[in-house]
């Protein structure tokens, strides 16, 4: 599972529309390297080491997929993108737009194009104050101190001025008034993927099927007829305990709930896998089940072309998983959709992801966010 890096970035300007400049370079972040999650307060400080006009200085937080130099290669492009011309001769210089990666994870990183934590950080107070305000819960990890202990210590009497606050790209995202996400798809679609991320940049309490350890799947792939009954029991009965457990215990510190399944997912694969009379026992117990469990206030389908999910399903190498055919593929996804005809229209959201990779290209990632919003501002609007 790709777990996403936090960067730490250095925001800073002093020439056109200052405010403006800072706006621009983190919606091209946002958009084309990581989620930006927090957003200081601008600061007004003097220009550092010459005579220029005043720089606006932020800082913010960034989740990304990207490693440190893919991500260092990216923002200098975000600069040449914004007008930053970066000149040869040493020294500073006044200029439209300046970011730097104050932090990495907790990593110390020495290489000719990238010093991390920056080298400078606990001398400048335009670096500082504005991350202090980030309020992470971050340790320098060579100076063993946190961003207020550094700004404490900082022998830099800089007189400077909060001026401006700015907002996070996501900050006001509609997700956030939900309080039950259920992210859907068939075999390999990344709903566990795209689950994850979601988790993490809107602080969600997340919820994953522990499918990998079902004793029954892997004897099931073997001889289906045997053991489909007892798999798809089993698959029952821990999605109804895990549902009904974390959704009756939310977490005042999280936004929502997200989950990267919903207990229907056991019906649709019950009546492809099991004979007709098993079926009928098995939508017996299910529907008692599915009664007492808490509906999702969205639905959201992450539609892949088969010849897309065989590729996923071959590329993550789950040995039970090899002969898995497309024609099973199809029918799992007709359930999903037969399903879906039978829940309120504003509550559900197809999503088709088959030209979309929302792990390697953060504009894919935002693109599903645009939809997910779209999808509840439209349906607000026709309350």
């Amino acid at each position: 599972m790709n777990t996403q890096n936090m960067l730490v970035l250095s925001l800073g300007t002093n020439q056109g529309d200052k405010k403006a400049n800072l706006n621009k370079a983190i919606d091209l972040i946002n958009n084309e390297i990581g989620t930006v999650i927090t957003v200081s307060p601008i600061y007004e400080f003097p220009a550092w080491g010459f005579e220029s006009e005043p720089f606006f200085n932020c800082a913010l937080v960034l989740h990304t997929l990207l490693d440190a130099q893919t991500a260092i290669a990216k923002i200098l492009e975000t600069e040449k993108k914004l007008g930053r011309i970066r000149h040869q001769q040493a020294g500073y210089a006044a200029r439209i737009i300046d970011i730097d990666i104050i932090a990495f994870n907790d990593a110390v990183i020495q290489e000719p194009n990238l010093v991390v934590p920056h080298p400078l950080m606990q001398e400048r107070l335009f670096v500082l104050q504005p991350m202090a305000d980030l309020q992470l819960d971050w340790i320098h990890p060579i100076f063993k101190k946190n961003c207020q202990q550094l700004v404490q210590d900082c022998t830099d009497q800089t007189t400077f001025k909060k001026v401006d606050v700015l907002s996070a790209p996501l900050q006001n995202h509609p997700l956030r008034k939900l309080n039950f996400v259920a992210i859907e798809g068939n075999i390999g679609a990344g709903k566990t993927t795209l689950t994850h991320r979601i988790a993490e940049d809107f602080n969600a309490k997340s919820i994953f099927e522990g499918f990998a350890d079902n004793p029954f799947l892997p004897k099931f792939y073997e001889d289906a007829k045997r053991y489909a009954f007892p798999l798809e029991m089993s698959f029952l009965a821990d999605r109804y305990a895990q549902l009904s457990d974390d959704l009756a215990q939310f977490d005042l510190f999280k936004e929502f709930i997200i989950a990267d399944y919903y207990i229907f997912k056991s019906l649709i694969f019950a009546q492809i896998t099991l004979e007709e009379d098993e079926f009928r026992l098995y939508q017996q117990v299910f529907d008692i089940m599915y009664k007492e469990t808490p509906k999702p206030d969205l639905y959201v389908f992450l539609y892949q072309n088969t010849d897309r999910l065989l590729e996923n399903i071959q590329k993550r190498g789950r040995s039970y998983e090899n002969d898995i055919s497309g024609q099973y593929l199809d029918k799992v996804t007709q359930g999903y959709f037969n399903f879906m005809k039978t829940l309120p229209a504003e509550k559900v959201l197809v999503i088709d992801i088959s030209d979309l990779d929302f792990v390697a290209n953060q504009a894919d990632y935002i693109q599903i966010l645009d939809q997910i919003e779209n999808k509840l501002t439209t349906y607000k609007k026709l309350q």
